[in-house]
């Protein structure tokens, strides 16, 4: 107990429903750290894991969620950082510092040989509270910069985006949506009704697969089962958006993107080689920031990655953090 709080493991299907009261009250609701996220992909990749999924609660009120798994010697965060792009403790808003120090408290009477909180914000309270949570249990805590995901908060209109780019950046972004015409009548399909999405996944895995061969490479037939099985569950919880750029009523590039909290995340994208020269992979991920713009979107986040055209459009920086901590 650290004061009024305790910690017990739990059962998934047992914990879910509470856990999916307590994600939209936290600081960070992000699909990834729904059950929803855990459940698609303990599924498909948990095997020879241990999941130790802890509950933190003051007297019957669940206060916070840490989704750990044991991996050999190590526990870290359940989940790939290949595939995660934000991880933490799922924590009531205001209780985060305490409840880290109430998970990491039992957790020193555990086997391991290093605890790894990977994927963790720099705005993330978890940060924040770690080293006089470490330094207060005798533990050793290493920082380490991981990964950046760019973002741009979002202005009133599309005008005004504009207006805030680099003059050539730009004078770049109208020439290219300038020049797609060239390959047909230009249209934007937005799905975000369930049955549309599993409808269209096998167009944007294709497109995926097609786009480049390091993404044809990560799109396994186990991780072809995962994006079905994951995006396929949080479309029905009102999370998902497939946009579609069409040219004359053919898909010619894609993306998947996850609204939470007035954001738009990019989660992935392809799009169709034999229409390189257009530039359509780059168009479809301007015309899905338009679009999240004229939907009142605060905030336009490309999660992970340093790929140049994310700062051309305006991107900037959030840093993402790999915590390990060790016994003296």
């Amino acid at each position: 107990m650290i004061a009024d709080l305790t910690v017990r493991r739990e059962q998934l299907d047992d914990l879910e429903p509470e856990w999916r009261r307590l994600l939209p009250r936290g600081s960070l609701p992000h699909p990834f750290l729904s059950p929803t996220w855990l459940r698609a992909w303990w599924q498909q990749f948990g095997n020879g894991r241990e999941l130790m999924l802890l509950s933190v609660r003051r007297g019957g009120e669940l206060v916070a969620v840490a989704p750990l798994m044991r991996d050999d010697s190590c526990l870290t965060f359940a989940g790939d950082s290949e595939i995660c792009d934000y991880m933490d403790f799922v924590a009531l808003a205001g209780s985060e510092s305490a409840a880290v120090a109430a998970v990491l408290r039992p957790l020193k009477e555990e086997d391991w040989r290093e605890i790894v909180l990977w994927a963790v914000r720099e705005d993330s309270p978890t940060l924040k509270a770690l080293p006089a949570v470490c330094a207060e249990l005798g533990l050793s805590l290493e920082t380490e910069l991981e990964d950046v995901c760019p973002r741009i908060p979002l202005p009133a209109s599309w005008e005004e985006y504009l207006e805030g780019l680099d003059k050539k950046d730009r004078h770049e972004l109208r020439r290219k949506l300038r020049k797609l015409p060239q390959g047909g009548a230009v249209g934007l399909e937005v799905l975000d009704q369930p049955d549309q999405v599993e409808d269209a996944l096998d167009d944007f895995l294709r497109l995926h697969a097609d786009s480049r061969a390091d993404k044809a490479a990560f799109m396994t037939p186990d991780m072809a089962a995962f994006f079905r099985r994951v995006i396929g569950a949080l479309s029905r919880e009102d999370v998902v958006e497939l946009i579609f750029l069409t040219l004359d009523r053919v898909r010619v590039a894609a993306v998947v993107c996850f609204r939470t909290d007035g954001e738009l995340l990019l989660y992935n994208s392809g799009y169709d080689p034999a229409y390189a020269g257009l530039s359509v992979g780059i168009a479809s991920k301007v015309l899905a920031l338009r679009h999240a713009i004229e939907a009142g979107r605060s905030c336009f986040d490309f999660l992970r990655g340093a790929e140049p055209y994310k700062y051309d459009l305006g991107a900037r920086n959030l840093n993402v953090y790999r915590c390990i901590i060790r016994r003296p």
